[in-house]
C-alpha cells in the first residue's frame, strides 16, 4: 500500500519537482504549480491533477481506488485512496499529473531524455 512518502519519492524523480504545501497540506509542485496534494479533509485521499475525460474514465472503471466529492465536480482532479491503489498505477497517475502542470519545454526535455 503506497503512502505519502511513496508519492514524494515517485514525484521527486520527475524534473523540477519540489515538496511544498497547498491549502495547508503537503503537496508536490512543478515550477510552483501543484499537481499532487495530500488531503486532510474528512474523506482524505490524494488529489492528482488530470484531464476531465481521464477522471471520468477512472470513475467509470469502478475501481474503488478512485473517487471524487462534489467540491471537485467539473474540475480536472481525481481523488485517490492510497490504501487501494497499486504502486504502478500511482506512478503512472503521478507522471500524468506532473504533465498536466509542467511547462511544455520541461515536458519535451523529459520525453527527449527518455528516448
Amino acid at each position: 500500500m503506497p503512502s505519502w512518502d511513496d508519492v514524494v519519492t515517485i514525484a521527486g524523480g520527475l524534473p523540477e519537482v519540489e515538496q511544498s504545501t497547498s491549502y495547508g497540506t503537503p503537496s508536490m509542485k512543478v515550477k510552483g504549480k501543484s499537481f499532487a496534494r495530500l488531503r486532510t479533509e474528512a474523506e482524505g485521499g490524494l488529489v492528482l491533477m488530470c484531464q476531465l475525460d481521464e477522471k471520468e474514465a477512472l470513475l467509470a472503471s469502478g475501481d474503488p481506488a478512485f473517487y471524487t466529492t462534489p467540491h471537485y465536480d467539473g474540475y480536472g482532479a481525481i481523488l485517490v485512496d492510497l490504501e487501494k491503489v497499486s504502486r504502478q498505477q500511482l506512478t503512472e497517475l503521478i507522471e500524468d499529473a506532473w504533465r498536466e502542470r509542467a511547462p511544455v519545454r520541461l515536458r519535451k526535455a523529459f520525453d527527449a531524455e527518455r528516448r
